[in-house]
């Protein structure tokens, strides 16, 4: 069997140079038997040019972020400058079990329509999702948290052509990823491989964390590019009261409201809903239900 060549897109902006190291070892590691090129992308930082290699089997490239400033901008750039027609993802804090791409190549064969596979992954609890593929259905009704961004294997082909890359249009470029695993489900459904093969070690924050406004608007944003959102009540649902939550926490009273009778009038068990009006009722904090939330390992 011929494996062909994989490149992963590796986005960093310089401030975890030894989760770097960690991520481009985990990729050398790999039990694979093609050729991988890992391709750096330093957004608006300097390179570190002592991680860069010249194997011929295990290259290590780099490139700058020459697109919007934000995640999105970053490892669109990265799939422009990878040189193989399959594309891997790898966020610069988070590792790759060394079956990774060979389990992943493998779907891809199997599975020729498709334009993404996923797997399994760990932090802070295993993350497995219970069927072969994830449809689009499944997508509208959960963002599906087991299919994280270092999970993705691609076929560069379909990313500039069809399927089309990351969207630079999101606010601020938040959910960039669960936008393009909509995209790729309604192409085709995608293959998951059930095991953990991404590690994404526990430690401070995501960056949007606080930016409530900002959030809010991208999930707005979903809904109003996904009209598909309005035929699944659970998935409609959650999303507004995702909106409704959000713009709570970010003390926009009047949004908030309008979201949470839109979810409520959808489905009446989005707990998100409650949440909401609970916060612009100042019965409590928005920080103590997130506590909660954080305690049973769930997100928002």
């Amino acid at each position: 069997m011929t494996w062909p060549a994989v490149s992963v897109v590796v986005c960093t902006t310089g401030n975890r140079p030894e989760m770097l190291r960690a991520a481009l070892a985990s990729i050398r590691a790999q039990d694979y038997e093609g050729d991988v090129t890992a391709v750096i992308v330093f957004d608006r930082c300097d390179p570190d040019k002592e991680v860069l290699s010249d194997d011929p089997h295990r290259r290590v490239t780099w490139t700058t972020n020459e697109r919007v400033p934000n995640v999105a901008g970053s490892r669109n750039s990265g799939i422009l400058a990878a040189p193989d027609d399959l594309v891997a993802f790898c966020d610069d804090d988070n590792t790759w079990r060394p079956a990774k791409l060979r389990l992943q190549v493998e779907a891809l064969r199997a599975n020729p329509d498709a334009a993404l596979v996923s797997c399994g992954m760990v932090s802070t609890q295993e993350r497995l999702w219970p069927s072969s593929h994830i449809t689009f259905d499944d997508l509208l009704r959960s963002r599906i948290p087991a299919a994280t961004t270092s999970s993705f294997l691609m076929r560069r082909s379909l990313l500039t052509g069809p399927v089309g890359i990351f969207s630079e249009e999101i606010p601020r470029g938040f959910a960039e990823d669960y936008e393009l695993l909509l995209r790729c489900a309604r192409h085709a459904p995608i293959p998951y491989v059930p095991e953990i093969l991404v590690e994404v070690p526990p430690h401070e924050g995501s960056h949007f964390y606080g930016r409530w406004s900002m959030i809010a608007d991208s999930h707005e944003w979903l809904l109003d590019h996904y009209p598909e959102f309005r035929r699944d009540r659970r998935g409609y649902a959650r999303l507004a009261g995702q909106v409704a939550f959000e713009s709570s926490m970010a003390r926009d009273w009047g949004r908030s409201l309008t979201w949470a009778r839109r979810a409520f009038l959808t489905s009446p068990m989005e707990p998100r809903t409650y949440a909401a009006l609970a916060i612009c009722s100042r019965l409590v904090s928005g920080e103590w239900i997130i506590r909660q939330v954080q305690a049973r390992g769930s997100g928002t």
